[in-house]
Order: C-alpha cells, then structure tokens, then sequence
C-alpha cells in the first residue's frame, strides 16, 4: 500500500515540476564542471571524482549514524523486529519519522550530487528511482554494504556495456544484473536468507 502510494505522489510531483518548469532540461555551472585530470591516455573528469568523494562521505555519515547512535541502533531494531521493538517501549512512530526524514536528507544529498554530474529534468526521476530500486534488491533488502556494492556492480556494468556495446544498452545490462542475481541469490548479494 505505501509502495502504491508513494508511487502515485511521485507521478503528482513529477508532473507538477514539469507544469512549474518546464520540461528543458537544467544545469549548474561549477568552475570545475569541465575540468579533469589526464593519466596517460585516460581522461578522468573532476566533477565525477568530486561526486564520488561526497557520496562515500554521505555513505560513511549515514553508516556511523546507523551503527553509532542511540536512534540509529533503535531504528535497526525496529526494522529487525518491529513488535520486539514495541514491546521494549520504543516509539516506533517517531522512529518511522525519523527514518523518512534521514531518507529525505538522502535523497536531497543524491540530487545535488547528480545536478553537478548531469542535466536535470522532472522525469529524470522515475528511470533514477527504477534504477535504486534495482540496486537495492541485487544489494539485498536492509544492507547498506549491499547497497552500496550492487550500486558499484550497476554502475561498472552500464558503464562498460555503453562503452563496449551501445549507451542504449545499459538498462538491458542492469535489468539482466537484476534478473541473475535474483535467480541464483534471491535475497540479494548481502541479504540474508530467510529462515
């Protein structure tokens, strides 16, 4: 019901943008935008290793807050068994809130990562969303290494299938990820099995 319904006030928002914005894409000049460093033949591009660096730093804050603080460890908790959770006198509200509310500081973070790396318009959104969602399943559910490895293994993937093959051919190769990963782990790369 919530997938359904999140998915709904997506297409809203979406479609909202596009009314107050317009559909042209854009942009934000950095003064590094087209800058890079050259080793050898191969030529790496600034504003991509700026981008990596703060998505490692917004990973690594996200892991401490997780693995180091009272409201992280509750929040574990509550998502590991939530009416243990409950009974142990956790305010498993709050601790939804808090929860939507460190993802909304996420997702902020990831856009402002990617407005540096590419152009921007509203219905870049629902192929990014497609492409977390299949991250986060070949990562496995509630494993933030998984995540971060099945977001690695997507992202060399696209990237060698659009250099050797075809740009087009990235979504075939992440959905193919998707398709292998789940017919020989189906809990994902770190998920655990069920019992």
């Amino acid at each position: 019901e919530q997938f359904i319904l999140l998915v709904g006030l997506s297409i809203v928002i979406v479609n909202a943008l596009l009314l107050l914005f317009g559909p042209e894409s854009k942009h934000v000049d950095l003064p590094y935008s087209f800058d890079s460093w050259s080793l050898g033949p191969v030529l790496i591009d600034k504003v991509r290793v700026y981008g990596a660096g703060a998505a490692l730093v917004v990973t690594a804050l996200l892991f401490a807050f997780f693995r180091y603080t009272l409201t992280g460890t509750a929040i574990r908790a509550a998502a590991d068994n939530l009416t243990g959770a409950g009974v142990v006198g956790l305010d498993v509200k709050r601790l939804y809130a808090i929860s939507f509310g460190v993802g909304l500081a996420c997702v902020g973070a990831a856009g402002a990562i990617m407005m540096a790396i590419t152009d921007m318009t509203p219905m870049l959104a629902p192929s990014l969303t497609l492409l977390a969602f299949t991250i986060v399943i070949v990562g496995g559910l509630g494993s933030m290494a998984g995540a971060l490895a099945g977001g690695l293994m997507i992202g060399v993937a696209e990237a060698l299938a659009s250099t050797l093959a075809a740009p087009s051919m990235k979504s075939m190769v992440s959905f193919g990820l998707l398709v292998i990963v789940l017919a020989l782990r189906p809990q994902g790369l770190f998920g655990k099995a069920e019992a």
